[in-house]
């Protein structure tokens, strides 16, 4: 598991690298990606396409992160995700809280 995060170069925008499990064994480095930053984005991407499994937690992370960004004035983007994940996301109804592309 790592997940890593990129500031765009202007700042606005932070972008989350998941690989590997995305459950509550990443909950730490997850928040750390964007807590632990030296810039505070407008908008978040979490790219999911390193992303081989995702749980109930991994959700609640999300959630986390969209409290973090401004609830329900977040902008954040949820790319590259596979069809199992999607699906994970679409029983979830996440496509009413998140951009799923």
């Amino acid at each position: 598991m790592a997940i890593t995060s990129q500031p765009s170069a202007d700042g606005q925008e932070l972008t989350i690298f998941i690989q590997g499990r995305f459950d509550f064994g990443a909950h730490q480095e997850f928040r750390d990606a964007y807590e632990r930053v030296n810039v505070t984005p407008k908008r978040y991407v979490v790219d999911l396409q390193g992303a081989t499994y995702l749980d109930s937690s991994a959700l609640g992370m999300l959630l986390l992160l969209r409290d973090h960004a401004g609830g329900e004035r977040a902008q954040i983007r949820l790319i590259h995700c596979s069809p199992d994940v999607r699906k994970i996301l679409s029983i979830s109804n996440f496509e009413q809280l998140f951009h799923i592309a």
